[in-house]
């Protein structure tokens, strides 16, 4: 059939689709895409728009039938005759017109095909669209009546996307600042309702209005730990915690098992398992009638007391994007250590399975520590490693050869002493055992032998630039083959790679010497004075090379010291065309590099546009930081999201550009 236009094509395919979906029988559909005029471009398009036309005007509310539909998408989309996103497409139109408890019904179909959308032809097409309808899902959602719903969603995601995605990472480690916990501070109103608080609770726990507010205060450290590193600011820390935490060791709760088998044998009632109770809660109210209660419930003294043990691991712990002048000093951690087993104390009495709960936190922890130091390591991906061709080749010999009896090891070991060998109970510790009898002449042997000859050795010398890494591993070289290493009699202030070569052109000589050795007397007796008066006359000339060097190496020690100390990375050009692509978000790079607030004002005061603002930030970064590289600084800009800036750093590294060093 010949089609003239995209409405004429979209008509065609709505009705194609809409007769052959619900057998999804994608070979008649390929015979009307093939018969279709047009190019594949033209007729997928038309395709899209005819499968989102059958959902939002047929297939409303019906959600086996928009299953249906979109298994025929997903078909389409494997075969080439509709785009790769057409299934999440239409996934997202039926999630714009469902009500949350159809969404909730819907979700379970995305759910089950994860490995759908996760493969080859899908997962790169799709990735964004999920991520979005996923996202918008959430925004429809609340957290504390639709919990369950909120995380199926955060698994799915977790389950789809890999390991390593930094969209879901957390990079640069921020808080979630925007997480205030607000409380009553003043008023007589407040005052009032602690009264009648006190009144109501009896015997049970006292609270007062100072308890009420040192309590619900420690919250704002719990939402930003990075306060605990000013002094003032723990110091009131400290003070709020010690006494939270004496008011719950001075309130035990006690296990109510007891008075509940008492309650189920008098009187029969229908309630819920306690399987199915989900202990959960958005925000914790904070009204002070409630805080008497609140702590004598083990659920919310658990969650306090998990916090602090959360805050205390983060501020012990080393966070790679955390400033240099956030330590805590030793009086700190010794504090944080006794009120971590105070804490893990109060969490073995706590009812029910107080111990268990302990253990299981503890655990989670260490686990946590593990995180964090991939973190820091850059989030490397994570891959399975790949079976080695030995180990390939023995797994498919086990697959085809079939399992013989097995022998005694009696006549295993008969068998063996009877052929010479030994057997090691293992095939190949047995053929490395019997490679050669003697074990000690097998480590003498000559290819045990690894290690060049100090001749050897300096060719390999690298000659662009000095390496006193090779120089050290040269001295070890000579102390063990050459007895010169002995005799050396240059100046204490020669340098090592000129006494290596002084010593190399005596080993030649030497070789020179033998070489001779075996002339006629008479020719042997004048070759050993011209050989005397040679090798004077060439130790001569090395000392006096050693001694004029001396000077120089003295005078330009400075130089490449500092220049060994701090390789040369970046050159004033870069520094501009890096300055332009941060632009306005220099500031944020520059608080991200430790720069304090004074020295920002100072640089926007100093230079009038922007990017000079940038550069002169850049250059005091490079300066003054002994970690300061392109490396560091597009690990920083990627985690900030500012992606050119870092491409174009990436791509100076890759190129192995020679890079001057900044002139101050």
């Amino acid at each position: 059939m010949a089609t003239k236009n995209f409405l004429d094509m979209r008509k065609y395919f709505l009705d194609e689709i809409q007769s052959q979906y619900t057998s999804r029988n994608v070979d008649n559909f390929k015979a009307s895409f093939e018969s279709s005029k047009g190019f594949d471009v033209d007729k997928k398009a038309a395709v899209d728009q005819s499968f989102r036309d059958i959902l939002l005007e047929q297939l409303v509310g019906d959600i086996k039938k928009i299953e249906t539909l979109i298994d025929f998408s997903v078909e389409c989309g494997r075969k080439n005759y509709a785009t790769a996103t057409i299934p999440v497409v239409l996934l997202g139109d039926a999630f714009d017109i469902m009500t949350l408890d159809q969404c909730e019904e819907m979700f379970s179909y995305v759910e089950n095909n994860v490995s759908t959308w996760k493969e080859e032809c899908f997962f790169s097409a799709c990735k964004n669209n999920l991520l979005r309808m996923c996202n918008d899902l959430l925004r429809r959602l609340s957290r504390s009546q639709n919990t369950v719903f909120c995380g199926r969603i955060l698994l799915f995601l977790a389950k789809f996307f890999p390991f390593s995605e930094r969209s879901g990472l957390n990079i640069v480690s921020e808080f979630n600042l925007e997480n205030v916990t607000e409380y009553g501070t003043e008023g007589n109103e407040m005052v009032e309702q602690f009264n009648e608080a006190e009144e109501n609770s009896g015997k049970g726990l006292k609270i007062d209005y100072n308890l009420y507010c040192k309590f619900w205060a420690l919250q704002d450290f719990f939402r930003n730990p990075n306060q605990c590193y000013d002094r003032v600011r723990w110091k009131t820390f400290e003070t709020h915690a010690t006494n939270v935490l004496s008011a719950f060791a001075s309130c035990k709760l006690e296990e109510t098992s007891t008075s509940k088998r008492k309650h189920t044998e008098t009187e029969e009632m229908e309630v819920d398992s306690s399987e199915s109770v989900q202990h959960f809660f958005a925000k914790f109210l904070t009204n002070p009638k409630l805080l008497a209660l609140q702590l004598s419930d083990s659920n919310f003294r658990r969650s306090v007391l998990v916090q602090f043990l959360i805050l205390f691991q983060y501020l012990s712990s080393t966070v790679k994007f955390k400033q240099d002048n956030f330590v805590l000093t030793a009086q700190q951690n010794e504090w944080i250590k006794d009120f971590e087993s105070q804490i893990y104390k109060l969490l073995n009495e706590t009812p029910p399975n107080g111990k268990k709960f302990a253990e299981t936190v503890r655990h989670m922890l260490e686990r946590e520590e593990i995180w964090s130091s991939w973190k820091n390591d850059g989030c490397k991906e994570f891959k399975k490693p790949e079976a080695t061709p030995v180990e390939a080749t023995t797994q498919a010999g086990k697959a085809s050869i079939s399992k013989k009896p097995r022998k005694l090891l009696g006549d295993l070991i008969r068998d063996y002493s009877n052929s010479g060998k030994v057997y090691m109970g293992n095939a190949e510790l047995t053929r490395l055992w019997n490679l050669c009898p003697d074990n000690l002449s097998a480590c003498k042997g000559s290819d045990r032998d690894f290690l060049p000859t100090f001749e050897e050795f300096l060719e390999q010398k690298p000659k662009d630039k000095p390496d006193s890494s090779f120089d050290w591993r040269a001295l070890r070289l000579l102390a063990r083959q050459s007895p010169h290493f002995f005799t050396l009699n240059n100046p204490p202030s020669a340098k090592v790679a000129d006494c290596l070569e002084s010593v190399s052109k005596r080993i030649k000589k030497e070789k020179e010497e033998k070489q001779t050795a075996n002339v006629t007397p008479e020719d042997n007796q004048n070759g050993e004075t011209n050989l005397a008066e040679g090798d004077n006359q060439l130790t001569e000339e090395m000392d006096a090379e050693l001694i004029k060097d001396e000077g120089e190496s003295q005078d330009g020690s400075n130089n490449i010291d500092k220049h060994e100390h701090k390789a040369a990375t970046v050159t004033p050009e870069i520094l501009r065309q890096l300055s332009e692509k941060i632009g306005e978000d220099w500031k944020r790079l520059a608080s991200k590099l430790g720069l304090a607030e004074d020295e920002i004002q100072f640089i926007e005061t100093e230079n009038p546009s922007v990017v000079e603002q940038c550069k002169h930030m850049l250059s005091v970064w490079f300066d003054d930081d002994e970690d300061a590289s392109l490396d560091n600084l597009a690990y920083i800009l990627e985690g900030l999201e500012m992606i050119g800036p870092s491409e174009y750093a990436k791509n100076i590294i890759a190129g192995e550009e020679k890079i001057e060093e900044i002139s101050d």
